[in-house]
């Protein structure tokens, strides 16, 4: 269960400027397995973990004052140890119960750089609104669910991960659909380590549906952690709106006709908070800087993770996942599901689609985004034998593009007099870094 955030902390632990570092993300994506495993390994005995759920009583170590000095050394006492502030790792998780602990990261950083300084939660986004936050004084992670490359490393299947990270090439019939079959797999499956562990171990696809369940029924007992400030309710109802509606615009009347749309916008903003969804903004121009030409309300969402929204439709997986074209699952939505999500998991936080600005006009590409200070084009086709009329006219509008990517369940081709380049689904990752020299292998074919 190797996850390629194990290499950013590789690189944060050896840089010569390391600030205290938060990793951010939504419930049970991995962010504590992921740091206690590269604490062991690069730290041995020496990571000294402060839970802050499990203690909450330990957050009363930081009313008194920030001084990092105190702080490690009451810490130390709690925890039976002495922290070494040139060779251990100091942990703080769940720190989001302990606003002031994320205040005293910069007093860290400012009077004790040497100490090697994680923190890890869910809802931060919530505790960073009731705080001033150490701008400049920490480094950020962001983390997801595994993507499709950990999810073929986790079941074994270590070449085929390679495959889609090299870079595309036309592969033999029975290699593209060996790929096919277990990304077909992983759509139903999803990337949440427990339902991975779970596929590794048994390979039972409803002990996989229990499992995927059970988080959604955790992310709802959230609900009421934040829903001080709307209704709780709303919040399942916005969670299964965004779940009918991937690859669709969104509109905020329309998510519930039982709450009113600022209501319903509200619930959107705290699900986004929360990371459980990614709000993915329409522009109306393919040119840098993307945010810049925003159409504020229109959007569409992407969910936390393909399996949960399998989980959130019911899919009757009988018969979903039976269908001969993989790109017709849920009509569709669990292909585009799939490369947004893979997008995100290679560092593209700020998705767009473009949406032409004409009237009557309904030309739209499903993804925009920046690779080496390049605009991206990305759309989610059945095959490459499409009219693609949006992909066309904005490759036409735009003539600084230089290509238009095509993603879908065909083997890999060109259109060079097109500018059209077609893509098989299952290297959405690589077209989103185009550097698979990112990810390095140790001897015994393990990430670092």
């Amino acid at each position: 269960m190797e996850r390629l955030i194990t290499q950013k902390l590789v690189d944060w632990n050896a840089s010569k400027q390391r600030k205290p570092l938060i990793i951010r993300g939504a419930r049970q994506v991995g962010k504590s397995f992921s740091v206690m495993q590269f604490g062991h390994h690069y730290f041995k005995d020496r990571v000294h973990l402060v839970n802050f759920e499990k203690h909450p009583e330990w957050i009363r170590i930081f009313d008194l004052n920030l001084d990092p000095v105190r702080i490690i050394n009451e810490l130390g006492v709690l925890l039976n140890t002495t922290i070494s502030k040139e060779n251990d790792l100091l942990f703080f998780d769940e720190i989001q119960m302990a606003p002031k602990a994320i205040m005293a990261l910069r007093y860290f950083y400012e009077e004790m750089p040497e100490l090697h300084v994680i923190a890890a939660g869910s809802l931060l986004e919530f505790a960073l609104q009731e705080i001033s936050f150490p701008v400049g004084r920490v480094s950020i992670l962001s983390m997801y669910p595994m993507n499709f490359y950990e999810f073929l490393r986790a079941t074994g299947k270590d070449k085929l991960a390679e495959i889609i990270v090299a870079k595309p090439e036309k592969l033999a019939d029975l290699i593209h659909s060996t790929l096919l079959d277990n990304l077909r797999q992983y759509m139903f499956i999803g990337g949440m380590p427990a339902c991975v562990e779970a596929w590794r171990k048994r390979t039972s696809l409803v002990e996989v549906f229990e499992i995927q369940q059970d988080l959604l029924d955790t992310f709802r007992q959230d609900f009421s952690k934040y829903g001080r400030v709307v209704d709780k309710n709303s919040l399942n109802f916005a969670l299964n709106a965004v779940a009918r509606n991937i690859g669709h615009p969104v509109k905020y009347a329309q998510v519930s006709d039982n709450f009113s749309g600022h209501i319903n916008k509200r619930a959107l903003e705290l699900l986004s908070l929360a990371r459980l969804i990614t709000k993915v903004q329409a522009s109306t121009a393919a040119s840098l800087p993307l945010g810049a030409y925003i159409k504020e309300h229109k959007f569409k969402m992407l969910l936390v993770d393909l399996g949960l929204l399998r989980s959130l439709n019911q899919l009757p997986a009988n018969i979903e996942y039976l269908k001969s074209d993989l790109m017709s699952v849920y009509n569709g939505a669990m292909a585009e599901q799939f490369a947004g999500q893979e997008f995100l998991s290679s560092g593209n936080e700020n998705l767009y689609f473009w949406s032409r600005e004409a009237k009557n006009s309904s030309a739209e590409v499903d993804y925009l985004f920046t690779r080496q200070n390049q605009i991206c084009p990305a759309e989610i086709k059945s095959g490459p034998a499409g009219k693609l009329r949006s992909m066309h006219l904005l490759l036409k509008t735009y003539d600084h593009l230089d290509t238009g990517y095509v993603l879908s369940a065909a083997p890999y081709g060109e259109l060079p007099d097109q500018k059209l380049r077609f893509l098989p689904l299952y290297y959405a990752f690589w077209l989103s870094t185009e550097n698979s020299s990112t990810i390095k292998l140790n001897h015994d074919n393990s990430v670092i």
